[in-house]
């Protein structure tokens, strides 16, 4: 692409940071619309939408999905937005077997966490030695350890997964909560034993649960081996305690207040949710003898009661009596899960990924209300945001940026995409050359949803580049059907390839000033292909131009 181009392209990236959220510049003002007519739970406020039935569904299908493919838009415009967001809302009742199929390859995704300690075994020690000497070269090491028998391998079957469902799954909300959802309960694929761990820590602890109840998510996550592992709570015991045998023994004890902190901070409570430091240490010594048996060979979690400190503790106010030994930790976890702070961060968060950066505090007040009625129910609490007037408002439209993630399985759908496995593997590669290397986050939060963290003039350059290559057919195992996008245009006519292609990507949505940078590409020959002798009828780039279009603000935005 030549210099000229990009640099336009990168103006048109550069209208994120100015253009409203809202496509006010494209032909015609919204229309009123009627409202979605699923039922509302109790108390709800009745929706009143004021966008256009169109943008209804465009709106619908950008957050709940990612990302319309060809054909979505009229797909549930003819279901109806109401019936569709309910399907979505029930995954169990919609077929997937054919992503499961394209996924049968990724052996570790099944795998228990034994198995993969034993398939995937850690290097002989002699062998670092001899590699950090010189003493053995590059070939010989990968013959005694090849790929595809060392660890990392796990993360890879996973990122691959990850990205196969979000371009290929039917049940596309549900994919979205696993992805919100593990941010939330973050691990970091990268620490020590958490590289076996991870996949089943998503099959276990949070795919089962996304769209369940949140008590149950907690539940799961404190008693999975990636979380005791990650946040040190393996570790945590009695200050008294001594290890009584094995490499360790004679080892001294103590407390490790890591996990505690995080679960009242990120995972329950928030940092505003009223807890002490005084809290924080005794729920760690409520969770003290939650550890992992035998990390390195069975890897499941165990409580040891000799581990466990014993005496009354106070958290919140609320006592747990002497000697509840295992029950101490489920009774925090209740204790948390139901308490106000719980309700109204956990509402936060999800208006947050579903409707603005800035919540609208009336309608996380009510879904803070679903959360206390229905026991921290999921859908109940998606129900309150779908059917509410503020998910549907303009200010709402378009109001989001996609994480990387996000922009790249949104565009490989946008173009009518597919890919199998190892396709996967490397659209996982491009989240990570754009800035999001999936399962390795290494702090507790995991990564951001907020546009703040993602707009930046290198990151959104890379995201063209990205787009480039997937419209050129750049990466192996992933089709495009750019092709079946233009039908019906006249190649040699750059505008009427634009159009069709506005329509299909973005759906007409432009602000002015976007169709006005993207319109004066038209005529750079890197868009305008001559013939080799400059006399033959002129063709348009479509893969060049389609990048562009994917390129712009308002494919950035969902």
């Amino acid at each position: 692409m030549s210099p000229k181009l990009l640099a336009c392209a990168a103006l048109a990236l550069g209208l994120l940071n100015g253009c409203s959220a809202s496509t006010s510049g494209a032909a015609g003002p919204p229309a009123a619309a009627a409202p979605p007519t699923t039922s509302a739970p109790a108390g709800a406020v009745a929706p009143a939408p004021r966008v256009s039935p169109d943008r209804q569904v465009i709106h619908v299908l950008s957050r709940l999905t990612y990302g319309p493919r060809p054909g979505d838009v009229e797909h549930v415009r003819a279901m109806g937005v109401a019936a569709w967001i309910d399907r979505q809302l029930r995954p169990q009742t919609i077929d997937d077997s054919a992503t499961e199929r394209t996924l049968a390859e990724l052996t570790t995704l099944r795998m228990p966490i034994a198995e993969a300690l034993r398939e995937f075994p850690r290097p002989d020690p002699k062998l670092r030695a001899q590699i950090a000497s010189g003493e053995m070269s590059r070939q010989e090491m990968l013959e005694r350890y090849p790929l595809e028998k060392r660890p990392a391998r796990i993360a890879v079957e996973l990122q691959a997964a990850k990205v196969v469902r979000a371009v290929t799954s039917e049940r596309q909300l549900e994919e979205v909560l696993v992805d919100f959802w593990f941010n939330h309960f973050n691990v970091f694929a990268g620490k020590g034993d958490v590289r076996w761990y991870v996949a089943a820590y998503e099959r276990e602890a949070i795919r089962p649960y996304a769209m369940g109840r949140f008590p149950d998510l907690v539940r799961a996550t404190a008693h999975h081996p990636a979380m005791l592992f990650y946040l040190d709570n393996w570790l945590s015991a009695r200050p008294d305690f001594v290890v009584p045998a094995g490499p360790n023994r004679g080892r001294k004890g103590g407390l490790n207040e890591n996990y505690a902190r995080e679960l009242m901070e990120l995972h329950t409570l928030g940092v505003d949710g009223g807890y002490t430091q005084r809290d924080v240490t005794e729920v760690a010594r409520a969770f003290t003898g939650w550890t992992i048996d035998r990390p390195q060979i069975e890897g499941r979690f165990i409580f040891r009661p000799g581990m466990h400190d014993t005496g009354e503790k106070i958290v919140l106010g609320q006592r747990i009596p002497a000697g509840g030994g295992r029950d101490d930790g489920e009774r925090v976890i209740e204790i948390l899960t139901r308490h106000p702070a719980a309700a109204r961060f956990i509402a936060t968060k999800l208006v947050r990924r579903f409707v603005s950066d800035t919540p609208p505090p009336a309608l996380v007040a009510r879904v803070a209300g679903t959360y206390t009625h229905t026991g921290g129910d999921i859908p109940s609490m998606l129900r309150t945001i779908f059917e509410s007037p503020e998910f549907f408002s303009e200010d709402a439209y378009r109001a989001k940026i996609k994480k990387p993630f996000e922009f790249v399985a949104s565009a490989v759908r946008a173009l009518g995409g597919t890919t199998d496995a190892q396709g996967g593997m490397a659209l996982a590669r491009a989240s990570a050359e754009i800035g999001e290397p999936l399962y390795q986050a290494q702090p507790p939060t995991g990564y951001a949803d907020r546009a703040e963290v993602w707009v930046n003039a290198g990151a959104l350059l890379a995201r063209m580049n990205f787009a480039l290559g997937l419209a050129s057919g750049r990466y192996p195992h992933v089709s495009v059907e750019l092709a079946a996008l233009v039908a019906g245009a006249e190649p040699s006519s750059p505008p009427a390839v634009l159009d069709r292609l506005l329509a299909s990507i973005v759906a007409d949505q432009l602000t002015r000033e976007t169709r006005a940078v993207l319109t004066a590409q038209l005529t750079e020959p890197q868009i305008t292909r001559l013939s080799p002798d400059d006399r033959g009828p002129a063709n348009t780039d479509v893969a060049k131009l389609a990048a562009l279009v994917i390129g712009s603000p308002e494919f950035q935005r969902r």
